[in-house]
């Protein structure tokens, strides 16, 4: 169940903040979203498109929502926006506290092996 971390009012609708147990790379991830005011919600029968947003590395589940402006377009045309953050966070990767680019922050994983140990792959 994903922990909320942050709720904030926001042009009528609301932002929030998440934290989940990833159990794909077994690390705790984030993701925020904005849902559009609750008027919208109700107008379009309590289910409203959602625009999804993926972060590069450089970024994070907040940097589209703090820097891009987003929400209040999507209060305006009724969107949910979402914006899970893509990259693992302090993840014990070798290094990540000493170079530039990782700094306890982004790094990266071979999720494609991960996936390879945990699941029975059958030749063709």
């Amino acid at each position: 169940m994903p922990e909320l971390l942050i709720e904030r009012q926001c042009f009528g609708g609301t932002q929030r903040s998440y934290r989940h147990a990833s159990t794909a790379i077994g690390l705790p991830m984030r993701f925020s979203v904005f849902l559009p005011p609750p008027v919208s919600i109700q107008r379009a029968g309590g289910k409203v498109p959602a625009l999804i947003f993926l972060a590069d590395l450089n970024s994070n589940d907040e940097t589209f929502m703090k820097k891009a402006g987003a929400q209040r377009l999507a209060a305006q045309w009724g969107l949910a926006l979402v914006c899970p953050d893509s990259s693992p966070r302090a993840s014990g990767t070798p290094g990540e506290a000493e170079s530039w680019d990782f700094r306890l922050g982004p790094a990266y994983l071979d999720a494609a092996a991960a996936v390879a140990r945990t699941t029975a792959w059958k030749a063709t």
